[in-house]
């Protein structure tokens, strides 16, 4: 009923997305078995963050509408974005650009087979 993608234009390294297959505008819109595998996927991403990137707090959010950051409004999703003290700096607001030191491949690489250990 739902799955786990990566931000193709992450925050931080690690950025994901907790998507429902149906494509549905908001929350209240979701079943309640799509909302509770959103929820169980959303634990079971903060467990694969912490144990791949260590982060210092991770950001949980959900944007609904285009006034509220929505990029896909018509498909609501969870973003789940690891943080860590300090992870800001002056490109993103003078450069008007994201550094990241690993490539969407590399994440993937990470994260695959913690994920799978913990669908177990």
């Amino acid at each position: 009923m739902a799955y786990i993608v990566l931000n193709k234009y992450p925050y931080n390294n690690g950025h994901l997305m907790v998507v429902p297959y149906r494509h549905t505008p908001t929350l209240a819109s979701l079943t309640g078995e799509e909302l509770q595998e959103m929820a169980v996927l959303a634990q079971r991403s903060e467990l694969a963050l912490r144990e791949a990137y260590n982060p210092e707090g991770i950001n949980f959010g959900v944007n609904l509408g285009r006034p509220a950051g929505a990029g896909i409004v018509e498909h609501v999703h969870i973003h789940a974005v690891p943080r860590w003290n300090g992870d800001t700096n002056f490109m993103t607001v003078f450069g008007e650009t994201r550094v990241l030191p690993e490539d969407l491949a590399s994440t993937a690489a990470r994260l695959t087979p913690i994920f799978e250990r913990l669908a177990r």
